[in-house]
């Protein structure tokens, strides 16, 4: 009697077995193909672009020179002021960015609020726009003789035209303006969607205890989107660290690399300067690397252990 149950039993956990691999094979049918694509179009280029980053020159005259591409960004003047540049507008951009994003989500979520979709459209519709139109658009408002310049000394703020393109300072400051414009309705959509999600019964209950709408805000409102923040921070970091297109057209890195980011600095060192693959391969896992060290930063900061 033993023996036939032993073997009953065997031949469960044998089933069982069967049928946990029978699953697990499957799943790994449907997932095989999403696998290979990611390892070779992602895991495959990042190892070659390393192993380019350990040579310099292009082509056939490529070299093997260690890690003294690493060695030569701390004495290289341009890597320096592209990456100065790129930490100023991610600093300041990205701040703004969020901020705007989270009031107007906030304040396209009040169903009171008439003509709430045309409003939203309006906001999300600079995300949809070609990077290269809408760049070469503010150029051209931003000009000297441009609709900017018109506006300002029509309502007597400026004597003369501001030189927004030809001044460090104020080029900055456009495309600070340009990137501000085109993402932020693009954030202010995963919070809209998120605040939908976002239980009514909970600010009934702040404003029956006395809570003000900034309390509101503070209290439930963020904390409710603390997720979403934390997604649209590391998204609008990693953008910004890859900025190319605002930077190309609007001032093609000038006036004297005051407005050069990390990305023009590399393809400059691959198409405009004497080419060198290796060290702009170099140049690009510095952003691989501040990637990485900027968004463990905001997950610490935000309390996310997991």
């Amino acid at each position: 009697m033993s023996q036939v149950s032993g073997s009953a039993n065997n031949t469960k956990r044998q089933s069982t077995f069967f049928t946990r691999f029978k699953k697990n094979y499957i799943g790994w049918i449907f997932i095989l193909l999403s696998v290979l694509g990611i390892g070779l179009f992602y895991f495959y280029p990042m190892v070659q672009a390393f192993l380019l980053s350990l040579k310099s020159g292009m082509g056939a005259n490529l070299e093997y020179v260690g890690f003294d591409n690493y060695a030569r960004l701390f004495g290289d003047p341009t890597f320096i002021t592209s990456l100065t540049n790129t930490f100023i507008y991610l600093l300041v951009q990205v701040p703004v960015m969020i901020i705007l994003a989270l009031f107007f989500s906030v304040l396209l979520n009040d169903p009171k609020l008439k003509f709430r979709g045309f409003f939203r459209t309006a906001i999300f519709l600079p995300a949809v726009t070609s990077l290269v139109a809408y760049a070469v658009i503010f150029k051209y408002l931003f000009g000297n003789d441009g609709l900017v310049n018109e506006l300002l000394l029509g309502m007597n703020l400026i004597d003369t035209p501001l030189n927004w393109l030809s001044d460090p300072f104020l080029a900055k400051i456009t495309i600070i303006i340009a990137i501000t414009w085109r993402w932020t309705g693009y954030n202010m959509i995963f919070y809209l969607s998120a605040l939908q999600n976002v239980d009514k019964s909970m600010y009934e209950a702040a404003r029956i205890d006395g809570a003000s709408s900034i309390q509101q805000f503070f209290f439930i409102t963020i904390p409710m989107l603390k997720p979403i923040i934390l997604f649209t921070s590391i998204v609008s970091t990693i953008g910004t660290l890859q900025l190319f297109d605002e930077v190309m057209n609007i001032t093609n890195g000038g006036p004297g690399n005051s407005t050069l980011s990390i990305s023009m600095y590399i393809y400059n060192l691959s198409f405009e300067y004497t080419p060198d693959f290796g060290y702009a391969a170099t140049v690009s896992y510095v952003i691989v690397i501040l990637v990485v060290i900027l968004s463990f930063i905001q997950f610490r900061v935000a309390g996310d252990r997991d």
